[in-house]
């Protein structure tokens, strides 16, 4: 039989109200102790100020250089009644008294036996009982105009008025205390239902199984997710993205550490800072490079956190590489199947014509084209995917009617990494495709691409007849989505240059009013060793 379980809301009541008792019985103690010691030490602090009101009064000197109580007992009198003071006692210095509240106790001495330290020069409180009952005394010497000590004055304050002072203030706590549980009782039915109704009514297993649901999903994904608070200190980090910081040589309990520290260049800083999502940026770490997404996370329009997906660029590229191969395959099958169906429209119409010299010489000159285009192509560049990237730009460019020349009067070997086919084709590709748009602008509609080796450094050569590019736009065209084209353009050049800048080479551009451009790109290219007996 399945355990039932206490709700939410009880185990919130429950936990509140007993919290908020024994906070506010602890309190009561604290506060009761503190309020007794405050106000013993009010009264002290109290009779210290009249007892030196009345020692520096001249009555009281002088009555006492005379003798004489009857300069002082009415001014000792008047300060009692004022302060409600239980006794104000002036005494010479063999302890006789010369005011009192009772004028037949007055020539008498002083009972208490607590005021011989007073007699030698000392200022104090104490607690005793005399002639009245138990009281706080505070005692003060009296001094004449030479400094000669002549007596003492003592005042005494009831316990009894201060104990019921103490007992007036614990009421007032206990009173308070009282209403504070009512008042907490009702914040934990308040807490409760509010809790409740963000949590949308879920009880805390259902939100436990929940939770494990995402966490399991989370560490399921292969991209590496990383996320921050509003402070930049890191939250989580899931299993992949683990694997791919030590593979990265980085420490493998980041969580905790502030995000800038552990790996510099994240940038999950600045998105807490603006706001705004950026994505497919490259980061380079010791000898990786992740492609990273970032974007920040907003709780009711407040940003309370980001979060970063990064993934190794090398599978990445893996991956591109077979999905550029097919839609190369696709496009250059595509541009033939609409080349040759124009092609066999021609033959067609020399046929209905019966002109067979004609047919003759334009499928000769049509065979021997290609042929040459091809064969060139195919005997100086030796990596068969490079190859069939170009045939398939040839292909594209008869298709848009735009003369283009592919010349490489170098034998180029195949790359020793993978990788780097996938590099030659996203600079060339994004550079003949951008010239083959602009040659269509022009008269000639010419396109001209040359490829030369020397000492391991690819150089690329692609010029177009277009109509240039504005002065003032030269030192834009590689930002990011910048385009003169309309929406979702602008990748292409900036994806040059980050993998020029990646391979450590140069770029240069000149461009001429309606004279065209020239792309000049150097990169270098490390062959792979191949077999001396090939």
């Amino acid at each position: 039989m399945k355990k039932r379980q206490i709700s939410l809301r009880a185990i919130i009541i429950m936990l509140v109200m007993a919290v908020v008792a024994v906070s506010l019985a602890t309190t009561d103690v604290l506060i009761s102790r503190t309020i007794s010691e405050d106000t013993r030490e009010e009264q002290e602090e109290k009779g210290l100020t009249l007892a030196r009101l009345v020692a520096q009064q001249e009555e009281v000197q002088n009555g006492l250089l005379a003798n004489d109580p009857s300069l002082i007992q009415p001014y000792a009198e008047r300060v009692r009644k004022t302060s409600g003071l239980l006794f104000v006692v002036v005494m010479d210095m063999e302890g006789i008294r010369l005011s009192h509240p009772d004028p037949s106790l007055i020539g008498e001495s002083f009972e208490g036996n607590d005021e011989t330290k007073a007699l030698a020069g000392e200022e104090y409180s104490s607690t005793s009982q005399g002639t009245l009952s138990p009281s706080l005394r505070t005692f003060t010497p009296v001094y004449d105009e030479a400094g000669e000590q002549i007596g003492v004055v003592a005042v005494g304050d009831s316990l009894t008025a201060i104990e019921q002072l103490i007992a007036e203030s614990h009421w007032i706590i206990l009173s308070s205390s009282v209403l504070g549980i009512a008042i907490g009782v009702a914040g934990a039915f308040l807490i409760a239902w509010y809790i409740r109704r963000i949590l949308h009514g879920q009880e805390p297993a259902a939100i436990a199984k929940t939770f494990e649901e995402r966490n399991r999903m989370l560490q399921s994904v292969r991209e590496g997710i990383i996320a921050v608070d509003q402070e930049g200190i890191i939250t989580l980090v899931n299993d992949s993205g683990r694997r791919l910081f030590a593979e990265a040589g980085l420490p493998k309990q980041p969580v905790g550490m502030r995000a800038e520290e552990f790996l510099p260049g994240t940038g999950l800083t600045r998105i807490l800072a603006t706001g705004e999502a950026e994505r497919d940026e490259e980061l380079h770490v010791n000898h990786l490079t992740f492609l990273i997404n970032r974007m920040p996370l907003t709780v009711e329009k407040e940003i309370v956190g980001a979060i970063s997906t990064f993934r190794d660029k090398t599978e990445v590229n893996a991956l591109a590489e077979q999905l550029t191969g097919v839609k190369l395959y696709s496009e250059a099958l595509r541009a033939q199947s609409h080349e040759m169906k124009n092609k066999l429209h021609v033959i067609l119409g020399l046929l209905r014509t019966e002109s067979y010299r004609d047919l003759k010489t334009y499928i000769y000159q049509l065979t021997e084209h290609q042929f040459d285009q091809t064969e060139r192509l195919t005997q100086n560049i030796k990596d068969p995917v490079m190859v069939g990237f170009l045939i398939g730009k040839l292909s594209y460019a008869r298709e848009k009617q735009v003369s283009i020349s592919i010349t490489c009067p170098d034998i180029i070997p195949p790359p020793s990494q993978d990788e780097m086919k996938h590099h030659f084709i996203t600079v060339l590709g994004n550079l003949i495709d951008n010239a083959l748009d602009a040659a269509e602008e022009s008269r000639k509609k010419n396109v001209s691409v040359k490829l030369t080796m020397e000492n391991e450094t690819l150089h690329i050569e692609v010029a177009d007849s277009g109509p240039g590019i504005p002065k003032q736009l030269l030192g834009k065209i590689f930002e990011k989505a910048f385009s003169t084209k309309g929406d979702d353009r602008g990748y292409g050049l900036y994806l040059v240059r980050t993998v020029v800048q990646e391979l450590g080479g140069t770029m240069t551009v000149d461009s001429f009013a309606n004279s065209g451009t020239t792309f000049h790109i150097e990169i270098k290219y490390e062959a792979k060793e191949t077999d001396s007996h090939d």
